[in-house]
């Protein structure tokens, strides 16, 4: 099938969107690929394309298991095999997956990048018939973009079992610098980038002053009609938001990664479905999420960096109608971000304290535990080991960015089983432990793939089934568990750690001062620039956003908060243009007096020179100096 038709046949599309059809003919020619698009932009039609148009199966990385499992999902909806790997399984659960993959006809494997550093994955990788290497969210593989993997630099060692078979790179948030990271650490053969401009059209960027940003917020959501997305930084505000936003009639829940798996759930399903209009949540909402109609994203704090913020503002407006993005921004913003930047980076003593804690915590011996993973609870571990939980954060990641962990969102396993005994043995244990026949044959019933596989299972349902209660349904598969008659996984909806090192002696564990120290450099920049776009007042939003991501050549938008400032002036951008540049020229040489400084411009009505100055004067980009006389501020 042509991959017009493979879209037509499992997506009902009879059309790409723009960029799908270059990037899937350039991968399909063989060609290592570097695709950046926009968040909503459609990355995973790209991949899945092309691997099912060609023999064999694709190798997809990707560092978000929620994302994974509900690709695999959807892809297994359509009729499609499709496998993931993830932390949270158990050797056993890897050791069935991997076979299948290998010997089945899957099409699709998803890994966490973790999962690449293990004998066990190179030998299984190296059995299979592989058609592409997809690697999502590929910024993560540079080290000095702003979320690091150190287990994204192993995709170019599985690279070399497979050095005819291409890679796709897919991302939305790469700077130019990242971007030939990228390109370097994959190994491509040849540099090819295909982009998709960042800009949106219909989106307009807003920077608003604000001492009273719930005020603001109320009047925001009660002016745009339609859904909305509420970011903040703090767990807590998002009840205490969402309660001051529903006491003012407008709809609104909360969101984040602390509540339990149903009720996230429950929580995203009302919003999406529009039962309820604003969601109000920390920046665990949102990755995934394909709602079209979002009319604003309203930040109310300041988010760490400009990738982030471009992320979670471009879930505005996907139906490409008109929408906002307005971040709320007061001095006190400024504090908080380079408080949080000082934070991020915990002297080593505490990383080692950290470190030590973690080991204690989950009893692992020096010289062992790699690859050993746990359901993990930093509230539990600090509250243990008296330790304060930003920094027990911070380190936890810094501990991540050296290779010696990784930590995993919080996402909902649920409970599964695997027969141990095949069929013969465990006809002949139902005859020698009455007492557990009626439920065996309950489970044999009620769940197929049993002996080949890990089925998902609900003790709910069984104990519902079999006259029993939850807790007697999970002691029962304890207990078989315990005989070696079945393998039992009860859900979880913790985030995972992984050990991907044997432990260490704590006052052992070293970090590059070199690395450490670009690192913080790479971070400082990365704030500034996110304060420069909060604190502008003499730029259109929508440019400087694409100036960040390499996109210099961007005409403004029109519609931002600059951009209607400016519209004001009735002046064409040539025209003001034409006399900022002579202001600036004149300027840089010394001070010079308001009317001196009007006359001092040629080729320009003395009514639209007077407009331009005033606007630079209002906007502080022109300021008087002691003498009554202007300059440009640099």
């Amino acid at each position: 099938m042509t991959s017009q038709q493979i879209l037509l046949k499992y997506w009902g599309y009879s059309h790409f969107r723009p960029l799908q059809e270059e990037i899937i003919s350039s991968v399909m020619a063989g060609k290592d690929t570097l695709a950046l698009m926009p968040t909503g932009g459609g990355k995973s039609i790209c991949f899945q394309i092309p691997a099912l148009a060609k023999e064999g199966i694709c190798i997809v990385i990707s560092p978000l298991i929620a994302l994974m499992k509900d690709q695999v999902e959807s892809l297994k909806s359509k009729g499609i095999k499709a496998m993931a790997i993830t932390s949270g399984m158990s050797k056993k659960e890897i050791d069935i997956a991997f076979d299948n993959c290998v010997y089945g006809d899957f099409k699709f494997l998803y890994l966490s990048p973790e999962r690449l550093g293990s004998d066990l994955a190179r030998a299984r990788i190296q059995k299979m018939k592989v058609n592409l290497i997809a690697v999502d969210e590929a910024h993560c593989i540079s080290q000095w973009g702003y979320d690091f993997r150190p287990s994204y630099l192993q995709v170019a060692e599985i690279r070399q079992l497979y050095p005819k078979v291409p890679v796709l790179a897919l991302t939305a948030t790469a700077t130019s610098e990242v971007a030939e990271d990228i390109q370097k650490k994959l190994l491509f053969k040849k540099n090819n980038i295909l982009q998709k401009s960042f800009e949106r059209k219909n989106l307009a960027y807003m920077v608003i002053k604000e001492e009273d940003k719930l005020g603001r917020l109320i009047k925001i959501a009660t002016k745009i009609k339609g859904p909305g997305i509420v970011y903040v930084r703090n767990r807590k505000r998002t009840h205490e938001i969402a309660e001051t936003l529903h006491a003012n009639k407008i709809s609104a829940d909360y969101y984040h990664a602390g509540l339990d798996a149903a009720l996230r759930d429950a929580k995203q399903d009302a919003w999406v479905n529009n039962k309820t209009r604003v969601i109000v949540c920390t920046n665990a909402f949102g990755m995934g999420i394909d709602k079209a109609n979002v009319r604003f994203v309203v930040h109310l704090d300041l988010p760490e960096c400009l990738e982030s913020y471009f992320q979670e503002a471009g879930r505005a407006g996907r139906d490409e109608q008109k929408a906002y993005a307005a971040l709320l921004y007061n001095d006190s913003d400024k504090i908080d971000a380079e408080h949080n930047l000082k934070m991020s980076f915990p002297a080593l003593d505490e990383i080692r304290k950290t470190y030590q804690a973690l080991a204690n915590y989950f009893q692992i011996p020096i010289g062992s535990g790699q690859w050993s993973t746990y359901d993990f609870d930093i509230n539990d571990l600090c509250a243990k080991y008296n330790l304060n939980q930003l920094t027990a954060f911070n380190s936890i990641k810094f501990l991540e960015k050296e290779g010696y962990i990784v930590m995993s969102e919080p996402f909902y396993q649920p409970s599964r089983i695997h027969f141990l005994f095949n069929k013969e043995q465990l006809y002949k244990f139902q005859v020698e432990h009455n007492s557990f026949d009626d439920f065996i044959k309950l489970l044999l019933r009620s769940y197929s793939g049993v002996f080949d596989n890990y089925s998902k299972i609900s003790e709910h349902d069984l104990g519902k089934r079999i006259g029993k209660t939850y807790d007697q349904v999970k002691k029962t598969l304890k207990e078989l568990e315990k005989m070696e008659v079945l393998s039992y996984h009860a859900q979880t909806e913790m985030p995972q750690l992984t050990f991907m090192t044997e432990r260490a002696d704590a006052k052992h564990i070293s970090i590059s001062k070199e690395n450490l120290q670009k690192r913080k450099e790479k971070a400082e920049e990365r704030m500034s620039s996110m304060l420069h776009y909060a604190e502008s007042k003499t730029k259109c939003r929508s440019q400087l956003l694409l100036s960040y991501f390499g996109e210099t050549d961007s005409y403004r938008c029109g519609i931002c908060d600059f951009c209607l400032q400016r519209n004001k002036l009735d002046l064409s951008n040539l025209e003001f243009e034409t006399v900022a540049e002579q202001l600036k020229s004149i300027l840089f040489k010394k001070p010079v007096a308001f009317k001196e400084l009007v006359n001092s411009v040629k080729n320009s009505k003395e009514d639209k020179t007077i407009k331009v100055i005033q606007w630079l004067i209002d906007n502080e980009k022109l300021i008087y100096d002691e003498e009554n006389k202007l300059s440009w501020k640099t």
